[in-house]
């Protein structure tokens, strides 16, 4: 048990090959003042996955920061919820 405290983030899985970890990618559009557009960027994060739930490439995942759990993971999955995508999972730019 551990408190979630700070940011509450969204994301799409994009790897569960690791035991108990997961990471999803976050979406995010960056403005350039001087184009006036926008670029499409991303972030992986790294999460710890409770067994109790069922996560396949795809998903979409609710996390909540806590204390750092490893070198890498310093979230919590929250809520997951089932995705249906074509295709890859690693490229897919959505916004949530």
């Amino acid at each position: 048990n551990v408190s979630i405290r700070g940011k509450i983030l969204k994301g799409m899985v994009i790897s569960a090959k690791m035991k108990r970890t997961i990471i999803i990618r976050r979406n995010y559009l960056h403005y350039i003042k001087k184009f006036n557009r926008f670029e499409k960027r991303h972030s992986n994060v790294a999460v710890h996955c409770s067994p109790c739930f069922d996560v396949k490439e795809g998903d979409i995942a609710t996390v909540g920061e806590c204390r750092p759990l490893s070198k890498t993971v310093r979230f919590n999955v929250l809520k997951m919820e089932k995705n249906q995508i074509f295709g890859t999972a690693r490229k897919q730019f959505r916004l949530f």
